[in-house]
């Protein structure tokens, strides 16, 4: 290809210095067909471009990567490998090209299918501690054993753009509330404003221009953090784009391969340790002698300090049954017995449930996700039990009843007994006013002496209860009489009068 610099000592010998183009190119040293091409063009630059992009090494490797290409194209977009992943699946296969070539086929593949007209936008550039961003996404895990769509939410710090990365099994308002505690905890600080898209859990009504109507308990979060929330214009995901290019990121180098867990609890604590990894190996998009982390650790000055978290609920009014039960997300929970037949309040938390009588707790439980359970907690029936202590044997919050291990032994000697059951009850009902613990000690005290006896049993936390005796007084000297006086009954004798 001939050289810009070749092309103007050309142009300047012929139109400058009317040189013919036989000396030219007897001088210059090039052919007469360049000399002319210069010359009509009036090009001053020519490029060179290839009809065929050659690629030795992948040649035998294209049919392999169509199919590959073409299986995925069924999938979801999410669940699409990227690039440097498939370029590490040839590798794996016994390819021995580099990336660049893999990158240009699969580009060229996907953009003959989709053809979308490019967008343009604006870069953003925010000062440290000034923004997130807040958004979901959907991955697939394999949790014991079996394939599931968990919830992922993801934030991101504008200035560093240090990620945090958590899963749910839910999309809810009170695991945004939750996902917020953890990420603040994680970044040791909160931003002073948060940037959201118009999800259902933080915005009620869309107005003109930057207008939202927030969901109250939205606003009640943001005001517990001091956040300013600000809404993005709908359908315009590039308003958060740090965050809308993490979860693509994040996906393919977290839930490809699909991770297994046994636990959220598991997965968790392991996409802490990977975001952190993430960022200690990434090179900052602007900041680029330093790494995500770095600047991570400079940002961290100027969040504003935690407050503590936010009690992060979502309440409801129900009614519970005369079974002592209530229905929060799809599950029944059973609640104290005193509680039955009443309104309660039921708090739904990321990992509990709640439920108030008035101002006085009368259940609370992990929170379950899988749909149509029913949750018991056999104490809760323990008054309904002392007087009906036949539901004992068939009651169902009473099957595979996990009780402690003195009590386990006393109800196991006592199922030989005709009464067993009973008496058993009993025991349970001195709960109600001694305690868990006291009713435990006394029956560790009967098995110890080779009793297990309902009315022994009673009779043991009855003395266990009383009250110490006091202890004896013992007379100084100095109150001690010098002449003690004798007792004499005899000297009554002698008042009586004889009739």
């Amino acid at each position: 290809m001939i050289s810009v610099d070749m092309i103007g000592e050309i142009r300047r010998a012929y139109f400058e210095q009317h040189r013919p183009i036989k000396e030219i190119v007897r001088t210059l040293r090039v052919s007469r067909a360049t000399v002319r091409k210069v010359i009509r063009s009036q090009k001053t630059e020519f490029k060179y471009e290839r009809g065929v992009q050659p690629a030795p090494k992948l040649g035998e490797w294209i049919e392999v990567l169509s199919e590959i290409l073409e299986q995925e194209a069924k999938l979801p977009r999410r669940e699409r490998r990227s690039t440097q992943r498939l370029f590490e699946e040839l590798r794996g296969r016994g390819y021995e090209g580099a990336h660049d070539s893999v990158h240009r086929f699969v580009k060229t593949w996907r953009d003959e299918r989709a053809r979308v007209p490019a967008q343009a936008f604006v870069p953003l550039s925010f000062a440290p501690g000034e923004a997130y961003q807040f958004d979901w996404s959907h991955e697939t895990i394999t949790f014991q054993g079996l394939p599931l769509m968990i919830k992922a939410a993801h934030m991101k710090l504008s200035h560093s753009r240090m990620p945090f990365v958590r899963a749910y099994f839910r999309e809810t308002q009170e695991m945004v509330f939750d996902a917020h505690d953890k990420a603040f905890q994680f970044y040791g600080g909160v931003c002073r404003r948060g940037i959201y898209d118009n999800m259902k859990t933080a915005v009620e009504a869309i107005f003109v221009g930057k207008a939202r109507q927030y969901n109250r308990r939205f606003l009640q979060m943001c005001s517990h953090h001091l956040i300013e929330p600000v809404a993005c214009t709908p359908a315009s995901g590039w308003e958060k784009g740090q965050v809308e290019n993490q979860v693509g990121n994040l996906r393919d180098q977290l839930f490809r391969p699909k991770p297994r867990v046994n636990s959220l609890i598991e997965l968790n604590a392991w996409l802490e340790d990977q975001c952190i990894a993430v960022a200690k190996r990434t090179r900052h998009p602007e900041f680029k002698d330093r790494t995500i982390w770095e600047v991570f650790q400079e940002e961290r000055a100027s969040l504003m300090e935690l407050r503590g978290p936010f009690d992060g609920f979502v309440e409801k009014a129900v009614r519970a049954s005369t079974t002592c039960l209530i229905m929060a997300d799809h599950n029944r929970y059973s609640v104290n017995a005193r509680a039955a037949g009443r309104m309660v309040l039921v708090r739904s938390h990321a990992e509990r449930i709640v439920v108030l009588l008035g101002d006085e707790v009368v259940a609370d439980h992990p929170r379950h996700f899988r749909r149509d359970q029913i949750i018991y907690d056999p104490w809760h029936y323990l008054p309904v039990l002392v007087k009906k202590p036949g539901a004992l044997r068939n009651g169902a919050p009473f099957k595979d009843w996990d009780l402690p291990p003195a009590l386990a032994q006393v109800r196991a000697k006592l199922k030989s007994h005709a009464d067993g059951d009973r008496q058993f009850v009993k025991v349970l009902g001195a709960v109600l006013d001694h305690g868990l613990a006291a009713v435990e000690a006394a029956c560790a005290e009967a098995l110890a002496a080779g009793i297990a006896s309902g009315d022994v049993i009673l009779t043991v936390l009855a003395r266990q209860q009383q009250p110490a005796a006091p202890p004896s007084i013992t007379t100084p000297d100095a109150l001690r009489l010098k002449i003690e006086p004798m007792a004499d009954c005899g000297r009554y004798d002698s008042i009586r009068k004889v009739a």
